[in-house]
């Protein structure tokens, strides 16, 4: 008999951040019966769209689930709006909630948590591991980035461009009017487009240019910043990426395995960005495997 499915409803909780603000997460295998591992999960859209509604994909939230996880997939405020570092400061008081808050109200193990992401959500997931107290256990970055000064993030994309070209105006009216912007009934991908079409993207993220903030940019760049103590993490990339090349990860690869830092990556030839292309087997197969290396970075000893 086939097993059944785990179940993906999600319960909606608050995180109120002490700025003034509050962010939503909705928790995904709620279990009070005994403390598990978790996953905070970071949404992707280049900073500047995305929810917390729109991931994980669901056969790797069933594969998380499966293996004991419990799955926080948060907001956090987005850019323009909200610069980086600002954002950033946003996912770390996430990252102290769950710890905090977390065991009482969703059954978390605070000493097993894990962090993942895909795209932005993956450069932040990435960042947490250099700037984040206590470390994440284990990191997974989907398609992601180590290096905001790279300069396809500060130059038009001849990928976009082949796009019909959007006007300021148009792009701008897409932003929301919310103090904490979110996707919700919102094409804030328009603006994200323009950006990349522009090359106005590290810009509007950051408020700063190459030119005049490479060395306050530099301090947001993981691949600078990681060492020996660096968690163990698992990067996925398509070789074919149009948004987020693959050299990034393959830096980032590099990176991990010289300063002896426990790692798997899985570059998938043919494969774009957010398994565009794939077959649904490879899709799943890397997925799973994201599962098992989060997992296995885990004590074994269950509580």
């Amino acid at each position: 008999m086939t097993p059944a499915r785990p179940t993906l409803d999600r319960t909606t909780l608050v995180c109120e951040i002490p700025s003034g603000h509050s962010l939503e997460v909705d928790i995904i295998g709620c279990d009070l019966s005994r403390p598990k591992p978790c996953v905070l999960w970071l949404h992707g859209g280049g900073l500047i769209f995305g929810s917390r509604t729109m991931s994980p994909r669901p056969f790797l939230a069933e594969a998380l689930l499966a293996l004991g996880f419990v799955i926080a997939s948060a907001d956090y405020r987005l850019a323009p709006e909200t610069k980086l570092e600002d954002i950033v400061d946003d996912v770390r008081h996430l990252w102290r909630w769950i710890h905090d808050s977390g065991p009482g109200l969703f059954g978390v193990d605070p000493h097993r948590v894990c962090i993942a992401g895909a795209s932005a959500g993956a450069y932040l997931s990435l960042l947490a591991g250099c700037k984040f107290e206590p470390r994440p256990r284990a990191i997974a970055s989907l398609w992601g980035f180590g290096d905001i000064t790279a300069p396809w993030e500060a130059e038009p994309s001849e990928h976009y461009r082949k796009a019909t070209m959007v006007p300021y105006a148009e792009a701008k009216d897409a932003l929301s009017r919310s103090p904490i912007p979110t996707a919700s009934g919102e094409d804030r991908s328009l603006f994200y487009l323009y950006c990349r079409q522009q090359g106005v993207w590290l810009q509007e993220v950051t408020g700063h240019s190459l030119q005049d903030g490479l060395n306050w940019l530099r301090q947001y760049c993981p691949a600078y910043h990681i060492g020996p103590d660096f968690p163990p993490t698992i990067l996925v990339h398509g070789k074919d990426d149009t948004d987020v090349p693959a050299s990034e990860s393959d830096n980032l690869a590099a990176m991990l395995q010289s300063r002896g830092v426990t790692h798997t990556y899985h570059s998938l030839p043919g494969v774009g960005h957010g398994f565009s292309g794939a077959s649904v087997e490879l899709a799943q197969s890397t997925e799973r495997a994201v599962a098992e290396f989060l997992r296995a970075q885990l004590s074994t000893n269950e509580a």
